[in-house]
């Protein structure tokens, strides 16, 4: 493979202060979008954690997974958000090696623990929705087994470069770290195809059999619910559409980011442009700012505590917060499971 050169010297990442890749201009401009963004998620994690704990109403099993994914959005932003900002504001990678090791893991370790919650979430809707009468119930011992694993599961598949199997190394305009995809080396790229497989693949062949699966399970019910006027239950619609947002914001920030790894790991001869190659980088990041907002914020019941909050008490939406569009849902698809499609055709 035709190797970056700052790759290529793994043992200096500041070396890459004297090759400039981009203009002044164009750093500056990195720094502010990446700097926008983990100011924004930074705020909006911290409101999701804080309105969580301040109100019992919002303790629910699925509450544990929803701040779990505020906490691993959270130290993205800070400790790769962060310091991203800075060395993009410099121009060059500025920490030297033991900071590019450490904000590399960082960012790793927050960010696959996110990627495994999502999964958990995922799970969860699949279990409630598609098996609301099952043996199998999501209870709270349940999230909280899965948010440990998605921490245990980072922590053991992130490890591994702090201690010679594999490394961290500078990536796209060299000014933040990530696991090294460029490396031929036999032990880095055993640890790559591994860390790819377990990390990336197991996570989104999860999440996507469980929407896929809930799709379909939706789409049945809101058959099985058509008016006389042929008008479909307009709860199900809309459920499935924040469902196909929430897919579609995975697969717009994180698989633009696999596909560059596995290309890279691929093809030996695959030269990628660092400023190409920022770009999914920078999508992964901006995750921290999606998550929050689509997973939480589009439920009617943590908005409605959570605006109070910030608006010192005042609540433009006047609807009563104690029951989500979510929670309306699941209740609509369990009366709908429980009776035949003859009855339910009759109603």
């Amino acid at each position: 493979m035709e190797q970056l050169p700052p790759h290529g010297n793994s043992s200096s990442p500041h070396s890459s202060a004297n090759i400039e890749l981009l203009s002044r201009t164009g750093y500056t401009i990195l720094a502010f979008i990446i700097g926008s963004f983990s100011g924004a998620g930074i705020i909006l994690n911290v409101l999701v954690i804080v309105v969580t704990v301040k109100h019992r109403q919002l303790r629910q099993p699925l509450s544990y997974a929803l701040v779990n994914l505020a906490i691993c959005d959270l130290g993205s932003a800070v400790f790769g958000g962060i310091p991203t900002t800075i060395t993009s504001a410099m121009g060059y990678f500025s920490l030297g090696r033991v900071g590019c090791v450490l904000e590399g893991f960082a960012v790793a370790f927050f960010g696959i623990a996110s990627l495994c919650t999502i999964g958990v979430i995922s799970v969860e809707r699949y279990l409630v929705v598609c098996y609301p009468m099952g043996a199998v119930l999501f209870q709270t011992r349940h999230a909280v087994a899965g948010v440990a694993l998605s921490w245990v599961w980072s922590f053991v598949w992130n490890t591994p470069p702090l201690f010679g199997w594999g490394s961290y190394e500078l990536e796209g305009v060299q000014t933040s770290c990530a696991p090294n995809w460029y490396s031929r080396d036999v032990g880095n790229m055993s640890y790559i195809v591994i860390y790819f497989f377990l990390c990336f693949v197991v996570p989104f062949s999860v999440i996507m059999v469980s929407y896929s699966r809930l799709l379909w399970t939706l789409r049945q019910v809101t058959k099985l619910q058509v008016s006389e006027a042929g008008s479909k239950n307009r709860v199900e619609t809309q459920v499935a559409r924040m469902v196909v947002v929430m897919v579609m914001a995975f697969l717009v920030t994180w698989l633009p980011y696999a596909a560059m790894a596995m290309a890279v790991i691929l093809d030996s001869s695959l030269y990628i442009d660092p400023v190409i190659a920022t770009i999914p980088v920078f999508l992964a990041k901006s995750s921290t700012v999606y998550n929050p907002i689509i997973y939480i914020f589009m439920n009617r019941q943590f908005r409605g505590y959570a605006v109070p909050t910030v608006l010192c008490g005042w609540n433009p939406w006047t609807s009563d917060p104690q029951f989500s569009e979510g929670e309306t849902t699941i209740a609509s698809v369990n009366k709908s499971q429980r009776v035949s499609p003859k009855e339910s055709l009759k109603e």
